[in-house]
């Protein structure tokens, strides 16, 4: 008999899928906070778990990792009173099955819940489970997880892999993992940078040529397309392509059949493509700058790679383990990490990727010197300065221009008229007298510390926002002027769900 876990603060809900099981013939488990839910999930053989996302002690979406890890992991529908595209995107990117905003339907619920099962109980059946090589692909965050879930899938295929993602992600190592993972890992790994060649060279190098059929063409040369025969040929940067390259390897493509430079004869490659972008080929294609049916033909499985600000959970893996890589190649006893430093390298915004983090690192390697521990100080200026610029920019932002004290036209004077507070700050009982009362509440006594009051205030405005905009969640963001993983935040700080 399957079991389904329902983890959801509203015990209506709850009640509603325990009698929804009951006439099922499902065993039901319910829990009210995420806490209880994960000890559920480790200590019960769970099939599916309905999630909530805005729980009292967390956010279901930060769990799903955590859920996912387990051996036969249950199949996870997110319920949420929010219709949040970010938060379903977040969902589907970590492995969720579903998504679905309260109140849906019950047929719908339930059609979702029975597929989820079915899928659950087929999965895997007749199939032996083969670990992943994974060299070199470090992380254990939902995005790169959820990578990693569509690199063994593709690793069992034998069609097209187009790989996107922003420079620096690690895309031609992605390509090799799939190709070491395949049933052509004994054939070659034949790697070509579309955008470091001329039209002429480009073709050259694909296709090969003949003695003679160009000017410096000494000898005949088979190609990098032949050279592939039997294993993979990734082609790195393919939109910088030619179009006249483009129409001749979709042919290329689809016969698997070619004929070199200067040759009348044709030559015949069994190879299995994988490509990879940082640019919009969709975009392309509708600007006529891609040809669109070589793209049809190139995405028919797609990997996209995050980029690293979108995985910081991994950053510290990814520091400590280069670290230790950079120690041994150059003959360096073991380096400490300083809190500072990490604290640096997870609010920077890593433009270049992890390529630009393991550059990064070396630079702060090479200025320690012979230090047994790096600190910020050792990170290059552009790194500590942009960090350093965002706090002050955010700090602009939370804080009123020019405000000296709580008598400012902006910043904080707004978010405390918006909390019902306005009156009393044009009051005259600001000025204090000699008891030392302001008028202000929590202040008519003795002074708290700046962070109490400014607490204090903040929850009092959380209140009234969630208050006044009926738990919209676009309505707060507009209301607010925050930005939503801010808002997320602050309510997360304070306990607060929606």
């Amino acid at each position: 008999m399957p079991t389904i876990l329902v983890i959801d603060d509203d015990p209506e809900i709850r009640d509603t899928f325990q009698s929804l099981s009951r006439r099922m013939r499902y065993d039901f488990l319910g829990a009210g906070s995420l806490a209880e839910g994960l000890a559920l999930v480790h200590a019960e053989q769970v099939d599916v778990v309905l999630l909530d996302i805005r729980l009292p002690d967390g956010n279901g979406l930060d769990a799903l990792p955590d859920i996912r890890r387990r051996d036969n992991a249950p199949e996870v529908i997110i319920l949420t009173g929010l219709g949040d595209p970010d938060g379903a995107e977040m969902a589907i990117s970590g492995g969720a099955w579903d998504y679905l905003v309260k109140p849906a339907p019950i047929k719908q619920t339930m059609l979702s819940l029975t597929r989820a099962l079915k899928y659950h109980k087929e999965k895997g059946l007749g199939v032996s489970t083969v670990a992943l090589r994974r060299e070199g692909i470090l992380g254990s965050g939902p995005r790169i997880t959820a990578c990693l879930d569509l690199v063994a899938q593709a690793s069992r295929l034998t069609g097209p892999v187009l790989i996107t993602g922003e420079t620096g992600t690690g895309k031609e190592l992605m390509a090799r993992t799939i190709h070491q993972n395949s049933t052509r890992a004994q054939g070659e790994f034949v790697a070509v940078d579309c955008a470091s060649l001329t039209e002429t060279l480009l073709e050259s190098t694909l296709f090969g040529h003949r003695k003679g059929s160009f000017t410096g063409a000494d000898q005949d040369r088979p190609g990098l397309v032949k050279l592939a025969d039997g294993g993979t040929l990734f082609l790195d940067e393919v939109g910088e392509m030619p179009p006249a390259i483009q129409k001749a390897f979709l042919r290329v493509l689809q016969e698997k059949r070619f004929r070199p430079v200067g040759s009348s004869a044709e030559v015949q490659s069994d190879f299995r493509l994988i490509t990879a972008t940082n640019r919009d080929l969709e975009a392309m294609a509708a600007q006529g700058e891609f040809r669109q049916d070589l793209l049809y033909r190139l995405k028919t499985f797609v990997i996209s790679l995050p980029p690293l600000r979108e995985r910081r959970e991994d950053i510290k893996l990814l520091t400590l383990n280069h670290l230790d890589t950079l120690c041994q190649r150059y003959g360096l006893p073991t380096k400490g990490v300083g809190t500072d430093f990490s604290d640096m390298l997870l609010a920077y915004s890593w433009p270049g990727n992890v390529r630009e983090l393991f550059g990064v690192l070396e630079r702060a390697l090479a200025a320690s010197g012979m230090e047994p521990t790096l600190y910020a100080k050792h990170l290059p200026p552009e790194v500590r300065l942009q960090v350093m610029k965002a706090y002050i920019e955010r700090g602009r932002r939370e804080e009123t221009p020019g405000q000296t004290g709580l008598t400012g036209q902006s910043g904080q004077l707004g978010r405390l008229e918006q909390s019902g507070l306005s009156g009393q700050l044009h009051s005259p009982a600001l000025q204090a007298g000699p008891s030392g009362n302001t008028g202000l509440p929590g202040l008519s006594g003795p002074l708290p510390t700046l962070k109490a009051f400014k607490e204090a205030q903040e929850r009092q405005y959380l209140d009234a926002l969630i208050l006044r905009t009926d738990k919209d969640l676009q309505a707060m963001l507009d209301a607010s002027g925050l930005s939503r993983s801010h808002l997320y935040a602050l309510l997360k700080k304070h306990g607060m769900g929606l």
